[in-house]
C-alpha cells in the first residue's frame, strides 16, 4: 500500500479487510511484529498487522534504548544470543545511522572489585570475537579522571572501554512498519483482536473490534502470528500452561548539565550486584534499570515504584559521589515490561536477571505466538 496514515485511508480500509484472505496477519504493532511483518512482506505475502493501541505503545517504546550484545549473556553462557546480538547490533549500524548509533561504554575498575580490568578484558575479547572485530581499550585511574570527570575515585583502577549502540525504540519500530508498508504489508493500530478464529482444531483468523467505532469483523488468514509482548499468553488456549513472567525495568531522566557525561559508564549496583547503565541520551542523562517482577495489570502504563526511584538514586550516589543527585534532580522516569518466559524453577527461586533474554515460539497449528526475546535481535526472532 501506497497510501499515506491518515484517518480517510484508515475510514477506507477498514471495512475492505474481510473481503480477502490474509496469508499472514500479525497482531502486536511492536519491535517484535513489526519485524515479522516486514520480514514476511519482503517475501511477497499479503500482510496484515494490528494493534490495540498505537504503534510501539508498550514495551517497545519503554526500553533502555540500547542496541547491545549483552556482554553479561557470556558470563551466563548464552553464546548463540551474545553472537546474534553483536551480529545485529553490526547490522543496524549500517543499515540505520542516525538512528542508531556506536556509544562508547565504560566500566569502571576498583581496587578488590569484581570483575577487575584482567577478566572484563577477557569477557571483552570474546565479545569482540564473537562480532569480528576489536572494540575494546583500557585507561588507566589517570585517563580515567579525565575522560569522566566526578566518577569515584577511592580505590580507582581505570575502566574498561568497549562500544555499543543506543537507538530510539519507538522510532525503530516506525522506521521497520514503514519498510513494511514499502513491500506492500498493511498495518493498522487502534484495532483489537478479541477472538481466535478456529476451525478443524486450526487457529484460520481473527475477529477484531475496532476500537474507535466498535464495530466488528472476521477476518481469515493461512497463517497467524502473535507478538503482543507481555500480553503474549491471553490469546492462547486455555489449557496451555502459563509461562511468561513479566519483569519492569525504570528508569530515570536527569538534566544533562546535573549528570554531564560523554559517554555510558555501566558498573555493578552495590545493593545486588546487578549492572546498571548512566547514558546521554537526547540532551539529557540517563539512569537504569530496575529488574524486578511485575506484579500489577498489564493494561495499565507500567510506573516505577518508591523502591526503585531508591535503587538508582543510590547507583548515582555510589559512582558518581560528588554530584550528589537527588530526587528533586529528577526530571521524569519510565517503566517498561519485559516479556521474560521463566525458568522452570519461576518466581520462586530464581532472580529476575538470571531469567534467559532469549525468545520462544510457541506453536498450535495455523499459529505461532513469539515470546521473550530482545529489542536488538528482532530481525531473526522474526524469521
Amino acid at each position: 500500500m501506497t497510501a499515506n496514515w491518515n484517518a480517510q485511508w484508515r475510514e477506507q480500509i477498514l471495512p475492505t479487510l474481510a473481503d480477502e484472505t490474509w496469508d499472514l496477519i500479525v497482531i502486536g504493532g511492536g519491535i517484535s511484529g513489526a519485524g515479522i511483518v516486514r520480514e514476511a512482506a519482503r517475501r511477497g505475502w499479503r500482510c496484515l498487522l494490528l494493534e490495540q493501541r498505537d504503534f510501539a505503545w508498550g514495551t517497545s517504546s519503554r526500553s533502555s534504548k540500547m542496541v547491545h550484545g549483552g556482554l553479561r549473556y557470556i558470563a551466563k553462557g548464552q553464546w548463540r544470543l551474545t553472537r546474534d546480538s553483536v551480529r545485529e547490533r553490526q547490522r543496524l549500524l549500517d543499515e540505520a545511522p542516525g538512528l542508531v548509533e556506536p556509544m562508547s561504554f565504560m566500566m569502571p575498575h576498583y581496587r578488590g572489585g569484581f570483575p577487575g580490568p584482567r577478566v572484563m578484558g577477557g569477557l571483552l575479547s570474546v565479545y569482540d570475537a564473537l562480532a569480528g572485530r576489536r572494540n575494546h581499550a583500557f585507561h588507566d585511574a589517570q585517563q580515567l579522571r579525565f575522560l569522566a570527570p566526578g566518577v569515584k575515585e577511592n580505590g580507582l583502577l581505570g575502566g574498561s572501554c568497549f562500544v555499543d549502540a543506543l537507538t530510539d525504540d519507538a522510532r525503530l519500530v516506525m522506521r521497520v512498519l514503514r519498510e513494511a508498508r514499502a513491500d506492500g504489508a498493511v498495518v493498522l493500530n487502534g484495532v483489537r483482536v478479541t477472538q481466535l478464529l478456529r476451525e478443524g482444531g486450526r487457529v484460520c483468523g481473527v475477529q477484531i473490534e475496532d476500537c474507535e467505532s466498535g464495530a466488528t469483523l472476521q477476518l481469515r488468514s493461512g497463517v497467524l502470528a502473535v507478538a503482543t509482548g507481555a500480553w503474549a499468553e491471553r490469546l492462547r488456549p486455555a489449557e496451555a500452561a502459563k509461562q511468561l513472567r513479566p519483569l519492569r525495568g525504570s528508569h530515570l531522566l536527569l538534566p544533562g548539565w546535573r549528570l554531564p557525561v560523554a559517554q555510558a559508564f555501566t558498573f555493578l549496583h552495590q545493593r545486588d550486584r546487578r549492572p546498571v547503565f548512566v547514558f546521554p541520551w537526547e540532551g539529557a542523562t540517563v539512569v537504569g534499570t530496575t529488574d524486578l517482577d511485575h506484579r500489577e495489570d498489564l493494561d495499565h502504563s507500567a510506573r516505577i515504584s518508591s523502591d526503585e526511584l531508591d535503587y538508582l538514586l543510590t547507583a548515582c550516589q555510589q559512582q558518581f559521589p560528588g554530584a550528589e543527585v537527588g530526587v528533586d534532580d529528577v526530571l521524569s522516569t519510565w517503566s517498561g515490561v519485559r516479556p521474560v518466559v521463566g525458568s522452570a524453577a519461576g518466581a520462586q527461586q530464581d532472580k529476575p536477571s538470571n531469567e534467559t533474554r532469549e525468545h520462544v515460539l510457541w506453536q498450535e497449528p495455523g499459529c505461532v505466538t513469539l515470546a521473550g526475546g530482545k529489542l536488538t535481535t528482532f530481525r531473526p526472532q522474526a524469521i
